[in-house]
């Protein structure tokens, strides 16, 4: 068995051929976006990832296959409204996109303790423990990000005073 082999295309895209496969993993993102070096964001992709495999144990109960198709909704819910909020960039709306990331993460928690009749205990233990990392980097980064936003206006409004507050000359 061959280990998977990675070749780098001209416009910087890297490939990884998976040995034994005629699949590729296409890496488009440029090495340094900010995106994919968020942890929260790496933990949240990688969660759904495992996921997969939970989803064959829930499969095999007709309760756990529609528990499977909520909880695959709200785990991609989680990276995708962080991909959608760096993608419009850093003003209010990364906070809002990642409230609801939160959200869907907190949807997500819940959903796997209601599983204790399907999951192991340790399986839900694991994943609920990821999603609570998950929620508390999603909370820090909101606050982090709303206090630099208020700092930013405070120090604008008092760079410049509106017309009520100017003194005439």
């Amino acid at each position: 068995m061959s280990l998977p082999t990675e070749k780098v295309a001209s416009d910087e895209r890297r490939v990884t051929w998976r040995a034994g496969t005629d699949m590729a993993i296409i890496n488009t993102t440029q090495p340094h976006d900010r995106l994919e070096s968020f942890g929260i964001y790496q933990l949240a992709s990688q969660l759904f990832q495992d996921f997969w495999r939970d989803s064959e144990i829930l499969g095999k109960d007709y309760r756990g296959r529609e528990l499977v198709k909520q909880q695959i909704r709200s785990l991609d819910s989680i990276a995708a409204n962080i991909e959608e909020g760096y993608g419009r960039g850093f003003g209010k709306e990364l906070p809002q996109h990642s409230k609801i990331a939160r959200g869907e993460a907190r949807e997500s928690r819940g959903r796997f303790l209601r599983c204790n009749f399907l999951l192991s205990p340790d399986l839900i233990q694991k994943r609920v423990s990821v999603l609570d990392h998950i929620i508390g980097g999603l909370t820090n980064t909101i606050n982090t990000i709303e206090s630099k936003q208020k700092r930013v206006a405070s120090a604008s409004a008092s760079c410049h005073p509106s017309s009520a507050t100017r003194h005439p000359i």
